[in-house]
Order: structure tokens, then sequence, then C-alpha cells
């Protein structure tokens, strides 16, 4: 499976392939692994496609879809989980523009969660962790 290339940082990465993105353009650069409570990147997807390119899963999560309470509780899901699988290439991450409370990737893999399900998620993660272009890069 042939990557697809970098692009400058900054620059905008244009379409993707779904929502949220699951290959494509993206930067040279990763996002660092962990739990991202707001968004801190102009294009954030072309620092998480190249997290994607490197085996990571994400969690895709939009708490415009829930009222407070079911996003307090949907963040400490995702936290719970992704400290249960030890942390090793997972991030989080708030995504607004998808149509469920969560989504999670892999390279070129997307599972749609209408509701947290911790076994489910756990699935996906054992399934698709470093199934991609450079599974040995950290």
């Amino acid at each position: 499976m042939v990557s697809d290339p970098h692009i400058p940082v900054d620059s905008d990465p244009g379409q993707y392939n779904c929502d949220p993105p699951t290959s494509g353009r993206h930067y040279a650069e990763e996002a660092q692994k962990g739990f991202y409570g707001s968004n801190i990147y102009t294009y954030p997807a072309a620092y998480l496609v190249h997290n994607l390119e490197h085996g990571y899963v994400i969690f895709w999560y939009n708490c415009d879809l829930l009222d407070e309470s079911g996003c307090a509780t949907l963040k400490e899901q995702i936290r719970t989980t992704i400290d249960e699988l030890g942390g090793t290439k997972l991030i989080a991450y708030p995504w607004n523009t998808i149509d469920v409370p969560l989504v999670m990737t892999s390279w070129g893999r997307l599972q749609r969660f209408e509701t947290f399900d911790a076994e489910q998620a756990k699935a996906f993660y054992r399934a698709n962790l470093n199934k991609a272009p450079e599974p040995n890069a950290p």
C-alpha cells in the first residue's frame, strides 16, 4: 500500500476520502498521542492522517450532538478505554462534522458509533493497530 504524499505544514490538504479521513494527503509531522479536549490545529486532519499512516487508531468525537452530561460521559469512556489499552498509538480528537457522537478510524478503516461500546472499540483497536503503510514508525 503506497502512502499519500506529504504536503507543506499549514497548507490546506483539500478534501478527504471520508469524514473523518482514513487516508489522504498529510503533513510530514504527526500529532502527539493522547486525548485532545479541543482542536489545536488549523488543519488537524493533515496531522492526524500522518498518525494513521503510522498505524495509529483515532477516536473522533462530536460533543455537539450530546448534552453536557452526555459529552462528559463519552469523554470519560474514551479516556478509560485508551487507558485500558495502554495508550499505544491512540488519539482522541474533537470532530464536529461527523453525524454520530463517535467514529474510530485506522488507515483505510472506519467504525461508527451511535452509542459508545467499549468492547467494540477495543476490538477495532486490536484488529487495526499498525495495519498501515508505515507500522514501524513510532
